[in-house]
């Protein structure tokens, strides 16, 4: 500890000896001095240009606005702002899929972008960040330091106006002299990441080339678009992350966000998202008369925002932005302007502020870390009340067992995560007794933990994060999802921990970064083939673009994408195995005609192996490849995680363990006699536990989640569930991986003709719904609710059980929540009208 003293000491004393060049800076940015001459307005300022980098008609041939610049042309133009402007540098974070750059530019005062500028800037950002950084220091660099601001477009690559806006910002920064430019250009840095999606923008889609939705990817970063944009955040650490995209109709969106927000999110952060960027923008809006909204739709909760995580990571302002695409194109990309610009000046009005809070939200951290004290749940938003609470229990440890070789892979992907985003991460020296460990999903008990466990104290600057990525529920506090409500990692890869709120000594050292696993796969690779049920709805594309991850960059094994024509044609000679992702069934099963289904079904039954899940499990039901029946579920389970108990004498067993967890969301209840090899426990048993929301998942309790049945000489393997949801489910993903490379289990008994066919029947009547929108009530609400649901036009299937009435509401074209023509608006009326809601689950 006197080392560390000495060293800290050391800093602050080099710190206060400012070199005579930034002495003026520094003065003109104390604390009390005006961050911008008075009356020089952001918006109503004249913009003066020196006329150094040219303009975007002179380098592309038209002026940003006019259309969507290609992925090509916006790299062209930073890089000439760039190489024309000493107040810019620029570079390239990764490369996408397809191979593109991600470009990105830094702008700032010249001194600042400098090489040494830019290391003094880093470092002293990494000073406010930890609470170990004496005051006096942090004083200082708040006094005259300069926040990180980021602006960012295009995550959805169809989504575009947030990248010509981006660029308009960037030539801004880089060539204005008037006091509006020059007030950001003294009192920030800027990070400019035009688009973060370009395979997605020159595809005009909302994924990117492998089916991911990049804004749902932040923690688990399976996408080198976004593990460089996290790579880079830690450099580059951010106050401000603006995220731009578009919706359907012609509003504009800005935060305050709505309920739920994430329990962890930091108070000052959210101070600033409302009071510092929401106000300014609502004052802005409102002089120029732009229509918008806000506290409706986009909420903080789900831990892989392009808001949420900035917020939690990094105790940034993250913002959500939304322009509607119903608008002509120069009028999005203006407003896309408008808001970028008018949260640069805000933040650098309030630089000061911004800096010493950024500090005390690191501070806060440590100290509710130190104590053991999580966060409450918070309505920000009335009437609105809480649903459930934070459990009133200290959490000062998390532990991450590594006594389990076959699990080996999976901790140290956890760790080394939590290391990326500056996590502290320790090891055990020698074995530890635990009072009150509470190991994931089980009851708290003294357990002595061995020497190589993985021991997280919450005592860091980044203890929400910890918190964030550990937890083993997110206690949802509202019942309004616009995602997932389950996320924990160690829940995700099937590992053994839990957490403790003594105050315990435990002798552990640091742990070093740990590197990247290496790709590959055990043993001989069978002929895989990728039957993708449909090429056009969404579903489709995520859970084949999922699949392809796994086996191109992950388990590096070899396979045939195949349709329903290709089956038809006699294309599945020399598969051997074939997995079938999620999809729509019903489509799928017209599409492969009499003569694909006949050859399906005579591959299987000669020998091949059938893996699907989801549409792929329904699919094989309707070509009676499995007794097991499937039901459309009454419950409400918005994606969320459960234990399932697994068949050990099973192949699919294989280093999975005795129980796992299973991602589920609104997916069909199976049941089947023979052959299930991952089932839930009774509900209410020692066993049963849920992370996340659900309200009637209690169905599920002793029913299958996966089966493992013979069709002749072939074998069936059905998911009820998704076993790779967004790649990040790695536990799951195991059984998948047995599924694919394992034995055939043996002595398994051949199913029955009459059970075949009554398992067939049953899956034909199950209907399809393509990212539906779901309202759940009770019964005394149900007229109010079918009478909000008919003033917006919509049209709906209606199921009752017991106290519940539950509402699926056709979404023909699979649009999300923000491009759908009423989803946006349903929580708002429904509040409006005095419903309250059982659950909200929008697409």
């Amino acid at each position: 500890m006197r080392a560390r003293n000495l060293a800290w000491s050391a800093v602050l004393a080099a710190s206060l000896v400012a070199p005579a060049s930034l002495a003026t800076s520094a003065a003109a940015q104390s604390p009390t001095a005006p961050a911008a001459p008075p009356g020089c307005d952001p918006t109503q300022t004249t913009p003066v240009y020196r006329g150094k980098v040219p303009t975007p008609r002179q380098v592309l041939g038209f002026d940003l606005g006019e259309r969507q610049a290609t992925a090509a042309e916006s790299d062209l133009y930073l890089e000439t702002v760039a190489a024309k402007s000493e107040r810019v540098v620029s570079g390239t974070l990764a490369r996408t899929a397809q191979g593109r750059p991600l470009k990105y530019a830094i702008a700032g005062r010249p001194e600042v972008v400098s090489r040494a500028g830019l290391a003094k800037t880093r470092r002293e950002a990494g000073w406010l960040r930890d609470p170990r950084t004496p005051d006096a220091l942090a004083t200082r660099i708040a006094a005259r330091g300069v926040p990180i601001l980021w602006v960012s477009g295009n995550v959805h690559g169809d989504e575009p106006s947030g990248t010509d806006a981006a660029l308009r910002v960037l030539r801004d920064l880089g060539d204005r002299t008037d006091c509006a430019a020059d007030t950001i250009l003294r009192n920030a840095l800027v990070v400019v990441l035009p688009t973060q999606n370009p395979d997605g923008r020159e595809l005009n889609t909302r994924q990117n080339a492998y089916g991911f939705d990049m804004n749902r990817d932040w923690f688990a970063r399976t996408q080198p678009e976004t593990d460089g944009k996290l790579a880079m955040l830690n450099q580059y650490p951010p106050a401000l992350y603006i995220d731009a995209h578009e919706m359907g109709g012609t509003s504009y969106f800005f935060p305050p966000n709505a309920d739920p927000v994430y329990h962890e999110t930091p108070e000052q952060a959210v101070g600033w998202i409302n009071s510092v960027y929401g106000a300014a923008m609502a004052a802005e809006f409102t002089r120029q008369g732009i229509d918008y909204f806000n506290r409706d739709v986009y909420d903080l909760f789900y831990q892989g925002y392009g808001d949420s995580v900035p917020t939690t990571a990094f105790h940034a302002a993250g913002m959500t932005y939304e322009k509607g695409d119903g608008s002509p194109y120069p009028e999005r990309v203006k407003e896309q302007y408008l808001t970028q610009w008018v949260s640069l000046s805000a933040a650098a009005r309030n630089r000061h502020r911004i800096l010493s809070e950024w500090r005390q939200m690191a501070v806060d951290a440590y100290e509710q870390g130190k104590a053991g004290r999580l966060e409450p749940n918070q309505i920000y938003n009335p009437p609105n009340q809480v649903d459930r609470p934070v459990p009133a229990r200290k959490v000062r440890e998390y532990f991450l067992r590594d006594d389990d070789r076959a699990k080996r892979a999976e901790v140290r992907t956890i760790v080394r995560r939590l290391q990326r985003m500056g996590v502290r991460v320790e090891r055990l020296v020698r074995p530890l007794t635990v009072p009150d460990f509470t190991a994931y999903g089980r009851p708290e008990a003294s357990t002595t933990l061995p020497a190589g466990t993985y021991r997280i104290s919450m005592a860091q600057g980044q203890k929400h994060w910890i918190q964030a990525m550990l937890n083993e529920d997110s206690y949802t506090p509202f019942p309004y999802f616009y995602d997932v409500t389950a996320w924990s990692m160690p829940l995700l890869g099937n590992v053994s921990g839990g957490s403790s709120g003594a105050e315990l000594r435990p002798r552990s050292v640091p742990v070093p970064v740990l590197p990247a696993p290496r790709p590959g796969h055990d043993g001989r690779a069978p002929a895989i083939g990728v039957l993708q049920l449909s090429t056009t709805t969404s579903a489709a594309r995520q859970s084949v673009g999922w699949l392809r991850q796994r086996l191109d960059r992950e388990w590096r094994l070899p396979y045939t994408l195949l349709t329903p024509a290709d089956v038809a044609a006699g294309r599945l000679s020399g598969v051997e195995v074939l997995l079938t992702p999620n999809g729509p069934a019903p489509a799928a099963y017209t599409a492969l005609g009499d003569a694909g289904r006949a050859a399906l079904q005579n591959w299987a039954k000669d020998g091949g192996r059938y893996v699907g899940w989801q549409g792929g499990t329904q699919l094989a039901a309707r070509l009676g490849l499995t007794t097991a029946t499937l039901a459309e579920p009454t419950s409400d389970i918005p994606g969320t995680m459960f234990r399932v108990t697994v068949d050990a004498s099973s192949p699919l067993a294989r280093g999975v363990g005795r129980t796992a967890w299973n991602y589920t969301s609104y997916d069909p209840v199976m049941k089947a006699s023979s052959g299930v090899v991952v089932s839930y426990p009774a509900a209410g048993s020692p066993d049963w536990f849920v992370s996340g929301f659900e309200k009637g998942g209690s169905e599920l309790g002793g029913t299958a989640a996966v089966v493992d049945q013979p069709v002749g000489k072939g074998r069936s393997v059905l998911f009820a569930a998704e076993p790779n949801f967004r790649a990040f489910s790695d536990g799951t993903a195991k059984l998948l991986y047995n599924a694919i490379l394992g034995r055939d289990p043996r002595n398994a008994p051949a199913p029955q003709a009459s059970a075949t066919a009554k398992a067939a029947q049953e899956a034909a009547q199950l209907p399809y719904y393509e990212s539906p929108i779901r309202v759940s009530v009770g019964t005394a609400d149900a007229a109010t609710t079918a009478s909000v649901l008919r003033s917006v036009g919509a049209t709906w299937t209606e199921r009752r059980t017991g106290d519940a009435v539950h509402y699926v509401i056709d979404n023909p074209h699979g649009l999300s929540a923000d491009h759908h023509p009423f989803a946006g608006r349903l929580p708002s009326l429904i509040r409006k009208a005095g419903i309250v809601p059982i659950a909200v689950t929008l697409p």
